[in-house]
């Protein structure tokens, strides 16, 4: 696995599912298995999480119920790692929910490229309130070490995915 970069601006078409999203952040990284679909990628990413990471969900999950809020279970079956899938098609499966506070939408997109196949994981958060804007600022550094670390575990002899500088989105 190889690094590339990732554009500083979300792909058109990892914004359709979420046209009003104004967070994003995008994961890219170079996959050995070119016969990789996105659905399955989704699934291994997300049903697959690192020990800690487990963790970091089943906390979460405590505290978000407490105020009201969904929780999530990183588990395997129509949905993938706890998020129901929305839309899956070879190259592209979209997954997510709407909450009161946010609605977010995670894209998995594999397509080829002259250097070989390339997995894109782009998150897409609307959020809708004050708790909303709370809860990612207080997300938001764990959820980029959670992408990575899921990432880096469909090649763990490579090196790291990258994302781009500035794909965080507005404030």
């Amino acid at each position: 696995m190889d690094l590339v970069s990732a554009s500083a601006a979300a792909p058109a078409a990892a914004l359709n599912p979420l046209p009003d999203a104004d967070w994003f952040d995008r994961y890219e990284m170079r996959l050995d298995d070119g016969d990789l679909s996105a659905g399955e990628a989704a699934r291994l990413i997300l049903a697959n999480p690192p020990a800690w990471a487990g963790w970091l969900m089943r906390l979460r999950n405590g505290l978000v119920r407490l105020a009201g809020l969904r929780g999530v279970a990183m588990k395997a079956g129509d949905e993938a790692g706890g998020f129901p899938i929305l839309e899956e098609r070879p190259e592209r499966c979209v997954l997510g929910f709407n909450d009161r506070h946010l609605d977010f939408r995670i894209v998995v997109d594999i397509r080829q490229s002259g250097t070989g196949t390339l997995l894109g994981v782009t998150t897409l958060v609307k959020r809708h309130n004050l708790i909303g804007r709370a809860y990612l600022a207080a997300v938001g550094p764990f959820h980029r070490l959670i992408v990575a670390a899921s990432l880096r575990q469909l090649q763990p002899q490579g090196a790291r995915p990258y994302r781009a500088a500035g794909s965080e989105g507005r404030g």
